[in-house]
């Protein structure tokens, strides 16, 4: 329905957030609870910050535990984030982001039996503290990839450039492990007219009981299934236009204030809607979402579809790409043949990372082979699935033939680190810095001390 819904978090992201808490709680007597340990322009980069990296570097097999060199690391980035608050032409975010905050927040809760038991697990004081941290990283976040996008935006490499990356660098390059390219024709399955009735049917009554004297608030905590929201009433702060799906705001825009929605459907389901306030291109709206789940019924129907469309690609009367096209709801893979893009952006998995499900269905499947249809999750939602096992790519070398698009990445992200620490460094004589003393011996890449000075 929204970016707001489809937030996925990392493990480092938890990690980096939470850090100071868990830290402190760890403490042996005659430790720093904490502490600054760099301040770049109104940044500041706290000891918690760099020793965090640091455990969670190790967590992920670096090589690398030099604490000086994760500050140096920390500092460039912050001033990445100091620079982009500056640039007229970033966006300023922070009331959307303070929403996304709040929505992470309530998104964590709900998986917890209560607040308490949420904010003990992180090591929080209260919600305040906890919903601050996760807007500090978000900010963060925001400001310093929107800067690197500006910094690098004409970044490029010729094949030429390509060749010299590789013939420098081939020997240090790590080995491929075994991977397969994946093509997936994938669909939700089509509720009966019955089903939907009774959706339609359950909404209505919310809305007469609202009509009649329950609050909008109360029953989206009672009946919504938007784990997104339900817990706050249903409630969505500062949507920009076009953030939502074309559905839910055409009908939300087109209501008065505190006005109700009849219900209408969307791709996560049916929905009623109560806008509270609109200014300009930004609004609030409450929501109470009940999800199109697939009876077992409406599965198997929708899987004997799929299987007959296998059947039209395996007798030759239609191509995989076509199907795809033609049938797919997955409008990631649908317009490029159904190729599901791997981690690093191309159509290469590493095997071993294939989620369980799927790899019992490839299990024995020849290169070309196509499964039957299956279940899945995609979204968060009931899908039914066809895949075929377009090519495998043994364990190798990489190399210049089997590997160009790889490497002209890694060439590419090469010369967008450059830049970035070309930009970095022209800041530096006009940047106030100060880094604290217990860094004096530490050897940086960049003059942060020698050329910084203050404002």
């Amino acid at each position: 329905m929204t970016n707001r819904l489809k937030i996925t978090y990392l493990l480092g992201i938890f990690i980096m957030i939470f850090s100071s808490n868990m830290m402190n709680a760890q403490l042996k007597p005659g430790d720093l609870v904490d502490g600054i340990a760099a301040v770049i322009g109104n940044e500041i980069v706290l000891e918690s910050d760099v020793t965090e990296q640091m455990n969670y570097g190790k967590q992920q097999g670096a090589a690398n535990t030099d604490k000086c060199e994760f500050l140096e690391s920390l500092i460039s980035n912050k001033l990445l984030v100091y620079e982009a608050k500056k640039d007229t032409l970033i966006e300023n975010r922070s009331a959307a982001i303070k929403e996304q905050a709040n929505q992470k927040y309530r998104q964590l809760l709900s998986q917890f039996p209560d607040e308490k038991a949420l904010l003990t697990a992180y090591k929080f004081k209260n919600a305040y503290e906890m919903k601050n941290a996760i807007e500090k990283i978000d900010t963060d976040q925001y400001y310093g990839q929107a800067k690197y996008q500006r910094v690098t935006d004409k970044a490029d490499v010729t094949p030429n450039e390509v060749t010299d990356f590789y013939n420098m660098y081939k020997m240090q390059l790590p080995q491929v492990k075994d991977e397969i390219t994946l093509a997936q024709i994938m669909m939700y399955p089509t509720l009966t007219e019955a089903h939907k009735q009774d959706l339609i049917n359950r909404l209505k009554k919310i809305k007469q009981d609202i009509i009649g004297g329950e609050t909008f608030e109360s029953q989206a905590r009672i009946y919504s299934e938007d784990e997104g929201s339900a817990s706050n009433g249903g409630l969505y702060k500062n949507i920009n236009k076009g953030q939502m799906v074309k559905p839910f705001e055409a009908a939300a825009l087109n209501l008065q204030e505190n006005e109700i929605s009849d219900p209408i459907e969307s791709e996560f389901g049916y929905h009623i809607i109560q806008l509270l306030k609109r200014s300009g291109k930004v609004y609030d709206a409450r929501h109470i979402l009940l999800k199109a789940t697939p009876t077992e019924e409406e599965l198997k129907t929708a899987k004997a579809k799929l299987d007959s469309i296998r059947g039209l690609i395996t007798d030759g009367k239609m191509t995989f790409k076509d199907a795809a096209f033609k049938f797919s709801d997955d409008k990631r893979t649908k317009f490029n043949a159904g190729i599901i893009p791997g981690g690093d952006g191309s159509d290469k998995i590493e095997r071993e990372s294939i989620p369980g499900t799927i790899s019992y269905e490839l299990a024995g499947l020849n290169k070309g082979d196509i499964t039957s249809a299956f279940e899945d999750e995609e979204n968060r939602r009931k899908a039914v699935k066809i895949i075929k096992l377009e090519d495998v790519i043994p364990a190798h070398q990489i190399t210049l033939e089997t590997d160009f698009s790889r490497i002209k990445q890694m060439a590419l992200n090469k010369k967008k680190n450059e830049m970035v620490e070309k930009f970095v460094n022209s800041k530096l004589p006009t940047t106030f810095i100060s880094i604290d003393g217990r860094y004096d011996n530490c050897s940086f890449k960049s003059n942060w001390k020698k050329e910084s000075v203050k404002k």
